[in-house]
């Protein structure tokens, strides 16, 4: 999938998070948002997404040559964000079943082998308000991986893992990026070092326009 910014500008209130964006983001390629906290990265990373309607300009995403609705978007793009919650009442498999009602899993995958490639297996049956941080972390970033779409985002995605965590992110990125769209949204360059295409928020602040 591609995904192409136009002179796009979203703002609150008064104040703009970002402006007179013009950027393509193509499949294949991995690239990375960065910026200091707060300077409005997730809020670029959702209106990629599709969730948040920009002020002004556009946004296309287009799929095989077909143009894709912006209410169509979530069927193409998975996420894994600080900010989305895991549904705790569920257990990690029941959550990853009720998961493949709204997107499949890559080559057909089962619950139990993404709980096993996560680490997870001997939680797969424990509800996930017990589990801790860091393996709420590795759910959220083995849905984000392993739901079978053209396009990952990941905000912030190591958050709160150890460094087996680590390791298991990179394994991902590794494994599983090839002819997928990844953008990672991270002030922390251990999350994107293998990014060569880097868009810096801070370029595209009102009164600073920059060419793409």
């Amino acid at each position: 999938m591609n995904i192409k910014l136009t002179h796009a500008g979203k703002r609150f209130s008064r104040e703009w998070i970002f402006r007179n964006l013009s950027y393509e983001f193509l499949p294949g390629i991995q690239y990375a948002i960065t910026g200091p906290n707060g300077s409005g990265k997730s809020t670029l990373l959702q209106a990629i997404a599709g969730f948040s309607v920009v002020n002004e300009g556009s946004i296309e995403w287009l799929l095989n040559s077909k143009n894709i609705q912006p209410e169509e978007t979530h069927a193409y793009i998975s996420i894994a964000a600080p900010y989305l919650e895991l549904i705790e009442e569920m257990t990690a498999k029941e959550f990853l079943l009720f998961h493949i009602n709204f997107k499949k899993f890559i080559q057909n995958l089962s619950a139990e082998a993404i709980l096993e490639e996560a680490d997870l297996a001997n939680a797969a049956h424990k509800q996930i308000r017990f589990f801790s941080s860091g393996m709420k972390q590795r759910l959220k970033l083995a849905q984000a991986f392993f739901s079978d779409v053209p396009v990952v985002l990941l905000d912030e995605p190591c958050t709160n893992l150890d460094a087996s965590g680590y390791a298991l992110y990179y394994k991902w990125i590794e494994n599983h990026s090839a002819g997928r769209l990844i953008i990672i949204s991270s002030n922390d360059e251990n999350e994107y070092r293998f990014c060569n295409n880097r868009v810096n928020i801070r370029d595209y602040k009102m009164g600073k326009p920059v060419n793409a």
